[in-house]
């Protein structure tokens, strides 16, 4: 269902005062892809031109029968207790759209505390803090949810939205939560070996962008996980519910036993981003159908006669397996293309990284839900010079003289910044050595991934 909003954007963000720079110091390097996640998040809620934001964490001081709101003028929060006092966050609050919020709440017979004299928790400020030294700037709404009912939680989202469109000026949701808090032995809350099951669930129905499994999850596997996040999440859900939803899994980690989950759950968006949108969804759909087929039973699945027009065209391909994590659980691809179509070359090298890359074991079916996929489609290569490269732009092919020898590299690959380290990274994945005579060819990339 899609409707006209004010909520431009609505996300999932995670709280671990350790990705704080100023409380993490070197242990950052281990939730490293949430800080970054984070900076992409932002760049969303800007892109979308959010004034104002509205934070709901469960680490607000907790009324149990009623949500809570921190009173302003200004909210301010730092990490003293974390060893950091000089990190703080400090926003003006959006009085009026508070006030409008417990306005459309008491018609609904759903009651808002202001609470006084209290900083922000860290379940508001991490987040608050990755916005705003990623550049948003804006007032905030800074809420706290209750122990009433999971229904009671969504209909407080709907009732949030009311508000934001009664007021009709731009403002982004963003639910403040972790995952399991039991996934490892050495896990805060101790260890279930059943909590990674809540986690996989939650990144599956985003990735699905099937939200309401979120609403119908087992309550006895929430309860297992330990989880903080979920009731923030209904929240977020409720207020999204008259959106058309936009559904992405930015990052997932879970470092230290607890997991921390970065997404976005809705946004507006315009003409090109929704064709993009369009595109990407059967190219990545093919890769994961692909792989699940054939590591479930062996079967190999014939693309659909109907397949989308870019899917029809004929270019070599890379299908990258990943685990929701991050890391590589396999890569295979062709820089010319050896079918006569995208889609029957995704399937064919789908097959080839989830059971043929030198690299990996096989992938097994019981791994299918902890893994996510991308598809990078090249365009036919062009001979160039070391000059002409630029590795955000452009891939790069590497053959020695002989021809028997030839690299890849993919453009813009993390920790590649220049061409001689593209070329020499390239040249190393073929064993050409730095005295080899060299001819380069280079190539543009589009990523699709989900």
């Amino acid at each position: 269902m899609s409707h006209e909003s004010s909520l431009v954007f609505s996300g999932i963000a995670p709280h671990p005062p350790i990705m704080v720079p100023e409380v993490g110091r070197e242990a950052i390097a281990d939730v490293r892809k949430s800080i970054d996640a984070m900076a992409h998040l932002a760049e969303r809620v800007i892109a979308a031109g959010a004034e104002t934001i509205v934070i709901i964490s469960p680490h607000a001081p907790l009324e149990s029968a009623s949500f809570v709101a921190y009173e302003g003028p200004q909210l301010y929060g730092d990490f003293a207790n974390f060893r950091a006092p000089t990190a703080t966050v400090q926003a003006e609050l959006d009085e009026e759209l508070l006030n409008e919020i417990t306005r459309t709440a008491a018609a609904q017979s759903l009651h808002v505390t202001r609470i006084k004299g209290y900083d922000l928790d860290h379940g508001t400020a991490v987040p608050l803090y990755f916005l705003q030294r990623n550049g948003w700037q804006g007032r905030v709404v800074a809420l706290g949810y209750s122990f009433l009912s999971n229904e009671a939680h969504l209909r407080f989202g709907n009732c949030i939205n009311e508000a934001i469109n009664q007021l009709a000026r731009p403002v982004a949701f963003i639910a403040s939560g972790d995952l399991s808090h039991r996934l490892i032995p050495s896990a805060p809350a101790g260890y279930n070996p059943d909590a990674h099951l809540f986690d996989e669930e939650i990144v599956r129905a985003i990735q699905n962008c099937v939200t309401a499994r979120i609403v119908e999850i087992d309550q006895d596997m929430r309860r297992t996980a330990g989880e903080c996040g979920y009731r923030s999440m209904l929240v977020a859900i409720g207020a999204s519910q008259v959106l058309s939803q936009n559904c992405e899994v930015i990052s997932y980690e879970a470092p230290f036993g607890v997991g921390y989950l970065v997404a976005q759950l809705a946004g507006n968006s315009g003409p090109q981003q929704s064709r993009a949108q369009d595109e990407r969804a059967p190219i990545v759909a093919l890769a994961r159908a692909t792989v699940e087929a054939f590591a479930t039973n062996g079967a190999v699945i014939t693309p659909p006669a109907n397949a989308a027009e870019l899917l029809s065209v004929r270019a070599g391909c890379f299908v990258s397996i990943k685990t929701l994590a991050g890391e590589l659980r396999g890569c295979i691809g062709t820089i010319d293309p050896a079918k006569d179509t995208l889609a029957e070359e995704i399937v064919w090298n789908a097959i080839s990284a989830a059971s043929r890359d030198p690299r990996f074991s096989p992938v097994k079916a019981a791994e299918l839900p902890n893994l996510k996929y991308s598809v990078d489609v090249l365009s036919a290569p062009e001979a160039c010079r070391q000059d002409d490269l630029d590795p955000n732009v452009y891939g790069v092919i590497v053959e020695d003289d002989s021809g028997v020898r030839r690299g890849l590299l993919l453009p813009n690959l993390a920790g590649i910044e220049t061409a001689e380290q593209q070329v020499e990274m390239a040249s190393r994945k073929a064993g050409i050595g730095p005295n080899d005579q060299i001819k380069l060819w280079r190539f543009r990339s589009e990523r699709y991934r989900e």
